[in-house]
């Protein structure tokens, strides 16, 4: 028969704690792996995470001066301590109890790594600035990648509400730690980026251990910010130096809320600006109005336009004498030239052959020229004599 057992949860804490601190497997050993999380605290008491490629562990070391344990110790860390499991029974946490803590180097196989990936990705020009994309000033559609359940999300909603309840908001829920969460955030980004109405993407987490946003340390979800056609930001609440991620979005924000703050304008702020315009422009063109105003009452009470019609009479008065003064010098200037040609044509009359040959004259041509010496010609040539009216054909007989 199945015996039932049923205990309060300080029973089966106390049951916990005794069963680990019995096992000698689990008292005085040696850990390895890479610092996380390091807190110093006033109380005199040091926690971290240890940790390595897949799983991490909680660490206390308590009074950790007294044990002669360093006090420069940073995430990223790779160290090797001594000392046994640990059960606190209020809270049910599993934790290492550290006796000593010994540095390996100064800079954990993550960290390296992560170093020469931002080398790599530098060189190649991926964190230029040319290539960042201006983000839109009134974006009215945002595409959001995150956790769907987690406190991002809803800071990121809760936020554009507040500053502009009229933005439409496309959310892809996607694991952002753990296995798998690289490709769902990949996935996530392209996806936003097919859809046509979308101004601005957000991506990102809210806070946590730097295990839990490596992730976004990953070169591929690096990428993946980079060649977003759409402008996006990288929204990972941490406190470390730069996520890659933070390297090769378009603008950077650190947490999801700031994201919204950095690219939502505030709804109301904009409309009371515009309306601050409205009200300067609106002032402004009175003020032209008046001025208009008041020179057109100037000039209807000066003497030109009090004088108008007067000055229109004398005007055309004047136009109608220049008109004939101009009629009058158009007739001496069209005279001249009748004069002046009558003048030359009388001379083409004059100098006309016709006119020469009327007085008795004739001209004497040979094969069509004209003969001008009697050295052009001999006896038997063929001759015509052009005489007034007509022409005498006859043969040289006789020259003197």
């Amino acid at each position: 028969m199945f015996e039932e057992r049923t205990y309060t949860v300080s029973e089966f804490n106390r049951k916990v704690k005794d069963y680990l601190e019995e096992n000698s497997d689990l008292r005085e050993f040696f850990l390895e792996g890479e610092l996380s999380g390091v807190t110093y605290y006033k109380s005199g008491h040091l926690y971290f995470n240890l940790k390595d490629r897949d799983a991490q562990i909680k660490c206390v070391a308590f009074k950790y001066k007294l044990k002669r344990i360093a006090e420069d110790l940073k995430d990223g860390d790779s160290v090797k301590l001594f000392g046994d499991v640990g059960f606190y029974e209020n809270r049910g946490d599993f934790q290492i109890l550290v006796r000593h803590i010994e540095k390996k180097n100064q800079l954990g196989e993550l960290f390296i790594r992560l170093e020469q990936l931002k080398k790599e990705l530098g060189e190649a020009g991926y964190f230029d600035l040319k290539h960042k994309k201006p983000l839109p000033k009134y974006p009215k559609n945002i595409g959001v990648v995150t956790a769907y359940t987690g406190a991002a999300i809803q800071d990121i909603i809760k936020t554009i509400k507040k500053r502009d309840n009229t933005i439409n908001i496309y959310a892809y829920p996607a694991k952002v730690q753990g296995v798998g969460a690289e490709a769902e955030i990949i996935k996530g980004i392209k996806t936003l980026n097919k859809i046509e109405e979308i101004d601005l993407i957000i991506a990102g987490r809210g806070g946590g251990s730097i295990e839990d946003l490596w992730a976004f340390n990953d070169k591929d979800v690096a990428l993946a910010f980079f060649n977003s056609k759409k402008p996006i930001i990288s929204a990972v609440g941490h406190e470390i130096d730069n996520l890659l991620s933070d390297l090769t979005a378009d603008a950077r924000a650190a947490t999801p809320t700031q994201a919204v703050e950095l690219s939502v304008p505030e709804r109301v702020k904009v409309l009371e600006t515009l309306d601050d315009r409205k009200r300067y422009l609106n002032s402004v063109i009175r003020n032209q109005i008046e001025i208009l105003k008041k020179e057109l009452e100037k000039r209807e009470n000066s003497y030109s336009i009090k004088n108008f019609s007067r000055e229109l009479e004398n005007k055309n008065q004047e136009l109608v004498e220049r008109e004939e003064r101009l009629k009058r010098a158009i007739q001496y200037q069209l005279n001249e030239i009748k004069n002046s040609l009558d003048r030359r044509v009388h001379k083409v009359i004059t100098l006309n052959p016709l006119e020469t040959l009327k007085r008795g004259y004739s001209v004497v041509t040979k094969d069509n020229e004209i003969i001008k010496s009697v050295k052009n010609i001999k006896i038997e040539d063929e001759i015509a004599i052009k005489v007034t009216d007509g022409i005498i054909k006859g043969r040289v007989k006789e020259i003197n």
